[in-house]
């Protein structure tokens, strides 16, 4: 594992003074350098979730948006995720763009979206996505590929016949942060980070120990 490298290339500065007074701009920032940086896929992230008894999952999703409501992804409310977020309504997102040796960490409480919200992010996703849905039954056991194939085959079809097909179970959800932390890393380990905490009177910052 020493033999692999990290961190290719010089790393841009972070002074932290500079920082916006919340952390949705600094976001907003740090992803569209992360795409002009050539990061692959910016907009992925890692959500980690709960169950009730506090046992965590955590995987890749795709970020639909980020605004002054919070962080936006979606899902089947019937997957794992949905039935976590329905018991703790409570979660934890990872952005690591490597190009820049930047982390961003948000966590937070998490909104369901209604009906029609919901059903307007689905189409505004390409008919790949339409399709997926379509097939749902997201965590539930697999008998067989075979069984996949085909049920794909059929929402593939169906996405194309019907661009606006609804998707009952299809979720979007907002994280409305109470925490956010911003990570600049430093070729001496001299790593930035800067924290955001919410208050009743809006956000204070803080630096933290790398």
């Amino acid at each position: 594992m020493r033999s692999l490298r990290v961190w290719e290339g010089e790393l841009p500065p972070f002074d932290p003074a500079t920082a916006p007074d919340a952390p949705l701009p600094l976001f907003q920032r740090w992803l569209r350098e992360a795409a002009e940086a050539g990061q692959p896929e910016p907009h992925t992230m890692t959500l980690a979730t709960a169950d009730a008894s506090g046992s965590p999952s955590v995987r890749i999703v795709m970020l639909h948006d980020a605004d002054e409501r919070g962080w936006h992804f979606g899902s089947h409310r019937t997957s794992r995720k949905g039935r976590d977020l329905a018991a703790r309504p409570e979660a934890a997102l990872g952005f690591y763009w490597a190009a820049l040796g930047r982390q961003v960490r948000v966590r937070g409480t998490v909104t369901a979206a209604g009906p029609e919200e919901s059903a307007a992010d689905l189409r505004r996703r390409s008919t790949g996505s339409l399709a997926s849905a379509l097939v749902g039954r997201q965590s539930d056991v697999l008998g067989s590929y075979r069984e996949l194939a085909e049920a794909s085959a059929a929402a593939w079809e169906r996405a194309q016949r019907e661009p606006n097909a609804q998707v009952d179970s299809w979720t979007l959800y907002v994280l409305s942060p109470t925490e956010v932390e911003f990570f600049q890393g430093d070729a001496h380990r001299r790593h930035v980070r800067l924290n955001y905490r919410r208050t009743d009177t809006g956000w204070t910052t803080e630096l933290l120990w790398p």
